[in-house]
């Protein structure tokens, strides 16, 4: 019986390959899914590693030692040791550990403002490149950066002496260092420059930082080796342990290990009982790289499940066809008399043979699929070389034999007679209905159970839908086939007529339209996630960073940076001033930008109002601010206050031609008319009024009087004559006196610590904002953190940058009502693609320095290798399988149908069928079958898609608050739509040609 069935194999070798095949595909599938999985894991870890920052891969720990010169001699250092009891903290593993100690020192920079930073780093010699002389090697060596020598004329070879230098705060002024240590001579023996400051070795902490506002190479270290450190007459130091990771130390594998020694490295710190302070970003990107892979094994089970189905469907049509092909064969079985299973046996073994060759294969081809795929996609990452893939593939191929078992029960019970009919009877049963309303309900569960979780029952809701959709579009499309047969032969057009006639009448007929529309489906919805992920991240990387191009800068003074971004693009076409509002923790995020730029640089949402038109309702009009000109300020102010009621005013003035604001202190106020000035360099060529504050002395809050502003230096007298364009805050109003001048009474200062601010109305008020997300916005907090109350302009999608729910405003009047007159530390320059190359050079010349570079195609990089991004290649697997399925079934029933369909229209042929007709009924039957299915296939693809595509993790499991896409582009579609109907009807019309050739 063995040798019999081996017999049938032969004789139908190229149906058994085909049924190898698609058992084969059906098994891979399953395999290469786990095992994609697998690699998706390690690309993940691999990505986020690769484009991680020094601050997200480092681990910082740092201590200060106090000064113990007044302890006896060999005392330890008061304060943790980290040279010494550092190895206790060295628990990460496969991490790289560097040791490093620095303190200030005078000697050699010709100011007492700012010192030399004397240090020691651990192997530095290793990480720098010297430009001059050699690097350390005695014990009174220096080596010096080489902005320091070329401003100070200092070259290799030259001595310097240098002093421990303390730090002095005085108050009021500015700090200042000074000798605390004796002198020690030290040989310059070369001059260095770092060739990668953005190199992990250097740390987290900025070890490598230039220092904002001082002289060139200032804030840069002058290195020593250990012992010269030590050697040193020194006091108070800051000492660190820096740990980076070495080669494949953050592999996917090794992450639990590296959790444990986070963990133990954070009980270390403890244990020394204060002093010793932990700092890493490592848990984000470990937190983020679990995010990403737990959306990848969210996203990838969801098209596994649809193709595996979709092959368990194929081979069913497979073995059916061929089947239904060997139905006189099967009768002469039956008449003869074998018994049951005999017949069994003889029916499907053929069909078994081809599946379990096909699942074995199946095995290997998944798991080599996927090896090649993460080879090409993922160079240097490979795949899980493992048993573990292999878990899922009894099941797939027990579903293949079962699938195969199920198709052939229908032959093996129908009667000998019904067997022996030339023209079998179309199924069209109850139970076949029956069967597919089962499905239908099926899908119906998952997608109510999907709309809690992508878990369990909800994985397979995808698959449901497409797979019912499909069944659904078979059943009311195919019998459409009859009447247009019907009507095309009505009309004599006799080779459409026999084309669809042939399709209507074919037992298979309506399942291999199912299988087509369903293979049609998978690749529609595939094609759907990738395309909106992929918009979701441009979304994400463009209206994220807020334009093309983001620069963040050291703290500088708004007004400083407004005209440092004015003069350098004067045309406002390439850069735009901005800066981040404080705002409390579950207060929307708020973004102050330079509005008249709006339009040019920012990146903006579709969906809501256009760019210049926010920018005009953001910065309407409004009074010119008062100025302020002289290097020489002085006020005229008359004051009028209860005696022992000490008053205070200060004044915030803005360089108009760039520079920070300028605090001027005038004093406590004294009853009486008298002048108040201060010499305000800055303002030699012209200032601005930002604000007045008011304050109380210490014990007399309570305070309540009438002072009244005369004059400010060469202002026009009616700008203080007229009391409408000023503006107080609670605590006082605003007249003016019969005297001339801004008459300022002051009702209470009790309960203002603060004080009470007078402003020029320079600036709309309440201050004109466009909001995301937000329904009732009545304040905010401005620069200077304190409330100002807000006009609601008009709603966006998304703020630019900041995102939803978020708020937008103008740079410019949010800093004329700020009080503070402080620099911002979050403040930004935002560039759109028409930046020069120097646009940085160009911002640094005009005193602004920029510590970090966003770009948005860096940030779009960073998020092709996340989670999502990377699961959804797995679609492009399915995508091609589906796709090789499809036209597998195809070349399949088009070779089972093959012999009979040359008998008949060979018979046809005879009877005057023109060839024109022959080859129009020969040709269109399945090509015109594959663009059917491709139509309602899109179809089925765009219900699945609305029904179950909003649940797939695309942009990650906390997806930003931004207006991602959640429709793919019809080009798209449109595209895979005709890229499937031109390869599935490339197969049908090369089985059509082998058709036509053997008719006589």
């Amino acid at each position: 019986m063995i040798a019999l069935v081996l017999a049938m194999v032969w004789a139908r070798r190229g149906q058994t390959l085909v049924v190898a095949l698609l058992a084969l595909f059906g098994v891979a599938a399953a395999v290469a899914a786990p095992a994609y999985l697998r690699a998706a894991d390690r690309a993940v870890a691999a990505g986020q590693v690769e484009t991680a920052t020094p601050n997200e891969l480092a681990v910082a720990v740092r201590a200060y030692q106090q000064d113990v010169r007044e302890d006896k001699p060999g005392a330890d250092p008061r304060g943790p040791d980290l040279e010494r009891s550092g190895t206790a903290l060295a628990g990460l593993p496969g991490f790289d550990y560097v040791y490093s100690m620095e303190f200030p020192t005078i000697g050699m920079e010709p100011s007492i403002a700012y010192a030399t930073r004397f240090a020691y780093r651990q192997d530095v010699c290793d990480h720098l490149e010297m430009t001059a002389g050699r690097c350390l090697v005695g014990e009174s060596d220096i080596v010096l950066p080489e902005q320091i020598g070329r401003r100070l004329e200092i070259g290799a070879g030259d001595s310097v002496s240098l002093s421990f230098a303390l730090r002095i705060v005085p108050r009021g002024e500015p700090p200042f260092y000074v000798k605390n240590g004796a002198a020690k001579r030290f040989l310059v023996a070369g001059l260095y420059r770092v060739p990668d400051p953005g190199d992990v070795y250097w740390g987290s902490r900025g070890f490598i930082n230039p220092g904002a506002s001082l002289p060139a190479g200032a804030g840069l270290p002058a290195f020593v080796n250990n012992a010269t450190i030590h050697a040193m007459d020194r006091g108070a130091v800051d000492t660190g342990l820096d740990a980076f990771p070495g080669p494949g130390a953050l592999d996917v594998d090794k992450l639990p290990a590296v959790r444990d020694g986070l963990a133990d490295v954070q009980a270390g710190v403890t244990a020394f009982q204060g002093g010793v302070e932990l700092h890493s970003q490592l848990p984000d990107l470990l937190a983020r790289i679990d995010s990403g892979r737990a959306a990848g094994h969210r996203i990838v089970p969801v098209l596994a499940v649809a193709l595996v189905l979709l092959a368990c469907l194929t081979i069913f049509l497979a073995v059916g066809y061929g089947t239904e092909g060997r139905r006189p064969e099967l009768a002469v079985v039956a008449l003869r008399g074998a018994r049951w299973g005999q017949r069994w046996w003889l029916a499907t073994g053929e069909n078994l043979v081809a599946i379990l060759i096909g699942a074995t294969a199946g095995c290997l081809a998944g798991q080599l699929l996927v090896n090649a795929f993460a080879a090409y996609r993922f160079p240097g990452v490979g795949a899980d070389p493992g048993l573990e893939s292999l878990r899922w593939a009894p099941v797939a191929a027990g579903a293949a034999v079962l699938t195969a078992l199920l198709a052939e029960r229908r032959q093996i019970a129908t009667p000998v007679a019904e067997l022996l009919r030339r023209a079998p009877s179309v199924p069209n049963s109850a139970r076949a209905v029956a069967a597919e309303l089962v499905v239908v309900i099926l899908a119906v569960v998952a997608v109510v159970q999907l709309s809690s979780t992508l878990r369990g029952v909800g994985t397979a809701a995808a698959a449901l839908v497409l797979l019912a959709g499909s069944l659904v579009a078979a059943r009311l499309l195919v019998p459409l086939v009859t009447v247009l047969g019907r009507r095309a032969l009505r009309r004599g057009r006799l080779g459409v007529a026999l084309a669809g006639l042939q399709l209507s009448r074919r037992p298979g007929a309506v399942r291999l339209f199912a299988l087509l529309t369903a293979a049609v489906a998978v690749i529609g919805y595939a094609a759907a996630a990738v395309d909106v992920a992929a918009s979701g991240r441009s979304a994400q990387a463009v209206l994220g960073t807020g334009a093309t191009r983001v620069l963040h800068l050291g703290p500088t003074g708004r007004q400083n940076l407004l005209a440092a971004v004015r003069a350098v693009d004067p045309q406002g076409t390439f850069a735009m001033a901005a800066v981040t509002l404080p705002s409390e923790p579950g207060a929307p995020s708020a973004v102050a930008v330079d509005t008249t730029r709006l339009s040019a640089v920012a990146a903006w949402p579709s969906g809501g109002p256009a760019a210049t038109r926010i920018a005009q309702q953001l910065h309407p009009a409004a009074a010119p601010p008062v100025k302020v000109d002289g290097a020489q300020v002085t006020f005229d102010i008359s004051a009028r206050f209860a005696q022992g009621k000490a008053v205070a005013v200060t004044a915030v003035l803005s360089p108009r031609e760039g520079g920070n604001d300028e605090v001027v202190e005038l004093g406590v106020l004294r009853n009486g008319r008298h002048a108040y000035g201060q010499s305000v360099q800055a303002c030699a060529r012209g200032c601005t009024l930002n604000s007045l504050r008011i304050v109380g002395g210490q014990g007399t809050l309570d305070v309540a009087g009438v002072l009244t502003v005369h004059s400010i230096n060469d202002a026009p007298s009616d700008v203080l004559n007229d009391p409408a364009p000023w503006r107080a805050s609670e605590g006082g109003r605003i007249g003016a006196s019969a005297s001339g001048g801004l008459e300022i009474e002051v009702t209470s200062l009790n309960g203002l610590p603060d004080g009470m601010f007078v402003h020029p109305a320079s600036a709309p008020y309440p201050l004109p904002v466009a909001v995301s997300g937000v329904t009732a916005l009545p304040a905010i907090d401005n620069l200077d953190a304190r409330s100002t109350p807000v006009d609601v302009r008009a709603s966006l999608p998304a703020i630019p940058g900041a995102g939803s729910p978020a708020v937008l405003t103008d740079l410019d009047y949010a800093d004329r009502l700020a009080t503070d007159g402080a620099a911002s530390s979050n403040a930004m320059v935002w560039l759109n693609d028409k930046a020069p190359k120097d646009a940085v050079a160009a911002l640094s010349a005009h005193n602004l320095t920029v510590t970090a570079d966003v770009r948005a195609d860096d940030v779009r990089k960073r998020l092709d290798k996340q989670g999502p991004a990377i699961a959804l290649w797995f679609y492009v697997i399915v995508a091609a399988l589906a796709t090789a399925l499809a036209a597998g079934a195809l070349v399949l029933a088009a070779a089972v149908d093959r012999e009979r369909r040359v008998e008949d229209l060979s018979a046809l042929r005879g009877q005057g069928l023109s060839r024109s007709a022959l080859r129009q009924a020969t040709l269109w039957t399945y090509p015109v079958l594959v663009v059917a299915a491709v139509v309602a296939g899109m179809g089925v693809a765009t219900l699945g898609w609305w029904l179950t595509g909003w649940a797939l993790p695309l942009a990650g499991l906390d997806p930003p608050a931004l207006p991602l896409a959640a429709w793919p582009r019809l080009l798209t579609m449109l595209l895979t739509a005709a890229a499937t109907a031109l390869l599935l009807a490339g197969a049908a019309v090369l089985a059509g040609r082998r058709t036509l050739r053997r008719i006589s």
